[in-house]
C-alpha cells in the first residue's frame, strides 16, 4: 500500500482562509514571471475516484490567470484519436512556452486502465511505463517542467465519500456506474497504481502523493507544490542559460576524409524512353497499392532530405500524381513560426501525422535540428546530440502504430547543384527557387555532409531505414523513390494478410 507522509493530515477551516489569500498571491505573481519563460509547465492531476481531482482542477482554475491557463481532459480515445500514434493526442495539446497546461486523465490513464482490466499484463505495462519515461525526459530535457500529483484515499474512506456524493441530490451525478465498479476493483488499481508510480517517480520528474480525505489540506498542498516547483524551475533555468552563456563557444565539426555520401554512384543514369516506361508502370502500381493501403486503413509517411536542389520536389510531385489526392497531403517544412518555436521542436511534426490509410509525404521534416540547426548554430550542442535518440524513439512510435515510414535522401554533387541552381535563375517559374541563402549554403557543404553522415549512421534503424538516392540524374533518382515506396507498400500489406 501507499505509503503516504501526509495521511490523515487535515487543515482547519481558518487556517486555510488565513494561508490561501497569500497562495494565490504568489501564484500569480509567479505565472506573470512565467510569461517571459523559455518553458511550459505541464501539470498532472491523477489518483483514485473521489479524491478530489476535479476540485484541485477548479480551484487551480480560479487562482491562477485562465487567459495563460489550459485544462484538458481525457476520455476514451476517438476514432479519430485511435488512427493515429497514442501519444498523438497528448502532443497536439501541449501548452507553449511561457504558460500552464493542466491534464486530468493524461497518459498515464489508459495502461493503468488496460492493467486493471487485465486487457494488459505487468510485462506490457513496464513497456508502456518505459515509453511514458522517455516521453517525460524528452520533454523536460527540452525545458518544459512536469508536476505530477496524485490524490489518494484509502478504500473506507473512498467508499463513504462515493456513498455520501451519491446521497445527495445536487453531487450525485457524479457518481456514476464505472465509479462503483471501480470501487469494487479498489485493491487491484491500488497495486497497478504503485507499479506506475514507483516505475515513473524519477528525479526530473517525481509524484507527489497527498491524501486527498481533507480537500483544504490537499488543495493547499497541492497549490504551495506547484508554486515551489515552478519558482524553482525559472531560478534554475535563469543559471543554466547564465552558464551557457559564459560557455558559449561553436563546437567544430571534424570532417571525414569519407562518407557514406561519398560512396553514392552519382553517374547513375536512366535513358528517357526507359524512364517513361518505369514511371508509367510504376505510377499504375503505386495507384493500386495506395488504394488497397487505404481499404485496410495502413498509412503511410514518407520523408524527404536532400542538398538544396536536389530533387526532392520533382520526386514528390511524380508520387503525388500517382496518388488519390483526397488521401495525401505534402508538409513543406521550412522555418518554424512563432507558435512552434513555443514548442518542443517534434510538435509541429508530431500535428501532421496522417490517420488510418493515408499518405504524408514531408519535404524536409524533423531531421532539420541535427542538419540546418546543427551546422547553422540555431541548436546547442545539446540539444542536437541529444535529438538522435529524440527521432529515433519519436519513429518507433509511427512504426509501433504500423505507419509505414520511408526516408529518402536524395544527393547530388557540387558542380550539378550549381548548374541547378543558374538554370533557376533562367526559367521564369522556377526562379522563385533560387535565393541567396541557396548560395551562402554551398559554402558549408562539407560541413552538411558530415552532419549528414552522421544522421545517417545514428537514426537509420531496421524499422526505418535510410534509403539513399544518387541524384545527379533526375530521371533515375525518381524511379528509384517510386519503386521503393511500392516494394514497401507490398512488402507491409503482404505481412498484414
Amino acid at each position: 500500500m501507499f505509503e503516504i507522509a501526509e495521511l490523515g493530515q487535515t487543515l482547519k477551516k481558518s487556517a486555510y482562509l488565513k494561508q490561501i489569500p497569500d497562495l494565490r498571491t504568489q501564484l500569480l505573481l509567479t505565472q506573470q514571471q512565467l510569461k517571459t519563460c523559455d518553458f511550459p509547465v505541464i501539470i498532472l492531476i491523477s489518483g483514485v475516484d473521489g479524491g478530489g481531482k476535479g476540485e484541485i482542477i477548479n480551484l487551480l482554475n480560479e487562482w491562477l490567470d485562465a487567459r495563460y491557463l489550459q485544462t484538458t481532459a481525457f476520455d476514451e480515445p476517438s476514432d479519430e484519436e485511435r488512427e493515429r500514434p497514442k501519444f498523438w493526442r497528448f502532443w497536439r495539446t501541449l501548452p507553449p512556452k511561457g504558460s500552464i497546461g493542466i491534464y486530468v486523465g493524461s497518459w498515464y490513464s489508459e495502461p493503468l486502465s488496460l492493467r486493471v482490466y487485465d486487457k494488459i499484463d505487468d510485462n506490457r505495462l513496464q513497456v508502456e511505463l518505459n515509453h511514458i519515461n522517455e516521453t517525460e525526459r524528452l520533454l523536460i530535457d527540452d525545458g518544459a517542467l512536469i508536476i505530477k500529483c496524485w490524490l489518494h484515499l484509502k478504500k473506507e474512506t473512498q467508499k463513504d465519500r462515493i456513498k455520501t456524493l451519491a446521497k445527495n441530490p445536487d453531487t450525485d451525478w457524479q457518481v456514476t456506474e464505472r465509479d462503483k465498479k471501480h470501487l469494487k476493483m479498489y485493491d487491484d488499481f491500488i497495486r497497478v497504481a504503485e507499479q506506475a508510480l514507483t516505475e515513473t517517480s524519477t528525479g526530473i520528474a517525481p509524484w507527489l502523493i497527498v491524501d486527498g480525505s481533507d480537500r483544504r489540506y490537499s488543495s493547499f498542498t497541492v497549490g504551495q507544490h506547484i508554486l515551489h516547483r515552478i519558482q524553482h524551475h525559472i531560478d534554475a533555468r535563469a543559471a543554466q542559460s547564465a552558464q551557457e552563456t559564459q560557455n558559449n563557444g561553436t563546437l567544430p565539426i571534424n570532417n571525414l576524409q569519407k562518407s557514406l555520401l561519398d560512396a553514392l554512384d552519382l553517374s547513375l543514369k536512366t535513358d528517357k524512353k526507359t524512364y517513361n516506361e518505369k514511371l508509367a508502370h510504376y505510377q499504375g502500381k503505386l495507384s493500386r497499392l495506395t488504394r488497397y493501403a487505404r481499404q485496410q486503413k495502413r498509412s503511410s509517411i514518407l520523408v524527404f532530405e536532400g542538398m538544396d536542389a536536389a530533387g526532392k520536389g520533382g520526386a514528390i510531385r511524380r508520387l503525388i500524381h500517382a496518388m488519390d489526392a483526397r488521401n495525401c497531403r505534402v508538409i513543406p517544412t521550412a522555418a518554424p513560426s512563432d507558435e512552434e518555436r513555443a514548442q518542443h521542436y517534434l510538435w509541429r511534426f508530431w500535428r501532421h501525422i496522417p490517420r488510418a490509410g493515408k499518405v504524408t509525404l514531408y519535404d524536409r521534416s524533423w531531421y532539420g535540428r541535427v542538419l540546418v540547426e546543427r551546422v547553422e548554430d540555431f541548436a546547442s550542442h545539446e540539444e542536437w546530440m541529444r535529438a538522435y535518440a529524440e527521432i529515433v524513439n519519436f519513429e518507433q512510435a509511427l512504426t509501433d502504430h504500423g505507419i509505414i515510414l520511408l526516408k529518402f535522401w536524395l544527393h547530388i554533387d557540387k558542380d550539378e547543384q550549381l548548374r541547378r541552381f543558374k538554370e533557376r535563375e533562367q526559367i521564369s517559374y522556377k526562379q522563385f527557387k533560387i535565393t541567396e541563402e541557396d548560395y551562402r549554403n554551398r559554402e558549408k557543404w562539407d560541413d552538411y555532409k558530415h552532419a549528414v553522415n552522421e544522421m545517417i549512421t545514428r537514426t537509420s534503424t531496421l524499422e526505418a531505414p535510410w534509403l539513399l538516392v544518387e541524384g545527379n540524374d533526375k530521371k533515375y533518382a525518381r524511379i528509384k523513390i517510386l519503386k521503393a515506396f511500392c516494394e514497401r507498400l507490398e512488402s507491409a500489406l503482404d505481412s498484414q494478410n
